[in-house]
């Protein structure tokens, strides 16, 4: 009776296997540049706006205790979530309709995890050095120079991840505040729970886990092919150009050796943030950030061969044929892109800084008065979402000669203050012409006649005996 290898058994069902340290090489170049720029653009973003004044106050802040969410000379409150759903969307869309064009462009240019990867490994080569020098300095057994080295690395590491966490809880809490409780180490357990960890991880996912976040946890690259077409914009390796491959010496003429521009110097492996070999083909794993290009162009400039071995390009135009910029799901996503921000901005932009609602006393549909009139029970919510209070009157229409019972027509509400007013009206039974009326209740500031909501109600009463 055969005996089962403990070790092949072992290996059979192991459901891991960890993945070799990816060491990307700097490279330069056109994308490299704009790479650069994008990353410190969205950076100064990120690290700035926190820092500015608007009117007395930061410039954006999301001040969730006083449920206010200042963006520059806008406010919003909780009541205007229907906006930032709308942003979402808008988002969400903008993702679809630039990934049919460009392929994975936000993965490589403008994801947060992207961003800081790029910063971290920046600062890795400062301290370490370039690929060569850290894979040497890794394989070196440890002593005081690689202690050191490695040490000084990991506190600069964190000591960005801390300002970047820092920052973070500074878009919730006044940042200048923020750093005074800091110092005073006077902040509230929440504060500190989301700085520190919102510092673990980014120094986790950009200075340890890079790629595995991409590969591994992000969704976008599962479903990225679902938004691709033959006339999306993809990184590609031209095999009929650079096949076969093989080294060969500057001088030397590739036809007579019967090679393709490749001289299989794997640089464009050594410079792609995921480790793939590009000319494989596409992959799921490639973020599109377009360094096996530059890499590959600048060999093709010493070797004296034309650019364009591993290019942007299309699946049509690789077979030659032509390609459409205006086809269906780009003009859906861009329509539809085009009248979300329009209808958005318009919302905006005409938005009144107050909210009404009206809602029925459904205990009883309506009442008879002493008096012969019928009455019915309304609750009248306003909500003040302007920055100042405000006096508001209230008036009734919409039935000949109604009449409005509340303590007072004029009510005061201060910011953000929501007031609930019990209301009746009350009609003669005379002037109803149906058992279901619609009436109208207008609030409406007095020192600010812009700033109006006129909602409907119903109001109910007997049927008209004929």
């Amino acid at each position: 009776m055969a005996t089962k290898d403990p070790n092949k058994s072992k290996k059979s069902n192991s459901l891991y296997a960890s993945d070799a340290t990816i060491y990307p090489r700097a490279v330069s170049g056109l994308f490299a540049m704009w790479r650069s720029i994008g990353v410190l653009i969205l950076l100064g973003i990120y690290y700035i706006i926190p820092w500015m004044e608007w009117a007395d106050r930061q410039a954006v802040l999301f001040d969730l205790p006083n449920r206010k969410f200042h963006i520059f000379s806008l406010t919003f409150w909780p009541q205007d979530f229907f906006y930032f759903a709308v942003l979402l969307i808008i988002a969400a869309f903008a993702l679809f309709f630039f990934t049919a064009i460009a392929g994975r462009l936000w993965c490589g240019y403008s994801c947060p995890q992207t961003v800081w990867t790029e910063l971290f490994m920046w600062i890795a080569r400062k301290i370490e050095g370039d690929r060569p020098k850290q894979i040497k300095l890794d394989k070196m057994p440890w002593n005081a120079y690689k202690i050191r080295i490695k040490a000084t690395k990991h506190v600069i590491w964190l000591i960005l991840a801390a300002y970047t966490g820092f920052t973070f809880v500074g878009y919730f809490t006044p940042i200048d505040e923020l750093a005074v409780r800091i110092i005073e180490l006077s902040l509230g357990p929440w504060e500190w729970f989301w700085i520190i960890f919102y510092s673990f991880a980014t120094w986790g996912n950009a200075g340890f886990m890079r790629e595995q976040v991409c590969i591994y946890m992000c969704p976008y690259a599962r479903f990225q092919s679902a938004m691709f077409d033959n006339d999306t914009l993809i990184i590609s390796y031209d095999e009929q150009r650079g096949e076969p491959r093989g080294s060969r010496k500057r001088d030397e003429n590739p036809v007579e050796k019967n090679l393709g521009s490749c001289i299989d110097c794997t640089l464009c492996v050594q410079v792609c943030p995921t480790g793939i070999d590009i000319r494989d083909g596409l992959q799921y794993q490639c973020i599109a950030c377009s360094a096996c290009i530059d890499v590959c162009d600048g060999v093709m400039d010493k070797m004296g061969y034309e650019r364009g071995l591993i290019k942007y390009t299309t699946e049509n135009t690789r077979q030659g044929k032509s390609i459409s910029l205006f086809r269906p799901r780009i003009l859906v996503y861009a329509s539809s892109l085009l009248i979300m921000i329009l209808g958005l901005g318009y919302a905006i932009a005409t938005r009144i800084p107050l909210e009404v609602d009206i809602i029925r006393d459904r205990t009883r549909l309506f009442n008879e008065t002493d008096t012969g009139l019928i009455e019915n029970t309304y609750s009248l919510q306003i909500i003040n979402k302007d920055e100042q209070a405000h006096s508001y009157t209230i008036s009734a229409s919409g039935i000949n000669g109604i009449k409005m019972r509340i303590k007072s027509n004029i009510i005061e509400v201060a910011s953000g203050e929501v007031r609930d007013i019990p209301l009746r009206l009350q009609v003669d039974p005379y002037d109803l012409k149906a058992r279901s009326t619609e009436v109208m209740l207008s609030v409406i500031a007095n020192d600010n006649p812009d700033i109006e909501i006129v909602e409907a109600a119903r109001f109910l009463g007997p049927t008209r005996q004929r």
